[in-house]
């Protein structure tokens, strides 16, 4: 993508923030994968993650849309508020462990509690080069679970 890109994506979260009335800094940055991060500092940050990262998963949505119809194609965009994604990231990453330790003594395979697209896609990324374990998505929409396999 482009600068212009990243200057949509900020100017765009930025005037949301405001129509929600919330001062906050916006910071955006294009990562090695193509992916918009957008940084919001604020004190306010219960109100823009919402329960279980619900809000703030929603204001992704929105944003996404939104760049959407401004640029005409779709940008990769993860919104982070405070440390919410790093702290949800490693909390996701200590589940995939108890969960391969888990299949690993009892052999058999073990489905996770419902992720966000985004945190499966964290398990899949843990897992790629496993030896001992593998991790596949079955269901659709909501019911959308990640199995982690023992390898045969």
């Amino acid at each position: 993508m482009t600068k212009d890109t990243e200057k949509i994506v900020k100017k765009t979260t930025e005037e949301l923030l405001e129509k929600l009335q919330i001062v906050a800094p916006v910071t955006v940055r294009e990562d090695s994968e193509n992916t918009y991060r957008i940084d919001i500092q604020t004190e306010e940050t219960g109100l823009l993650i919402g329960f279980h990262g619900e809000t703030l998963n929603s204001l992704q949505l929105l944003l996404g849309v939104l760049v959407y119809k401004q640029i005409g194609e779709w940008v990769r965009l993860v919104v982070n508020v405070g440390d919410y994604r790093q702290k949800r990231e490693e909390t996701v990453k200590q589940m995939v462990k108890s969960a391969k330790a888990e299949v690993l003594s009892t052999r058999e395979s073990i489905v996770l509690p419902y992720l966000t697209p985004l945190e499966r896609r964290i398990v899949h990324m843990v897992l790629t080069d496993d030896p001992d374990v593998s991790s596949e998505s079955e269901g659709e929409g909501e019911e959308r679970r990640v199995v982690i396999k023992p390898k045969v």
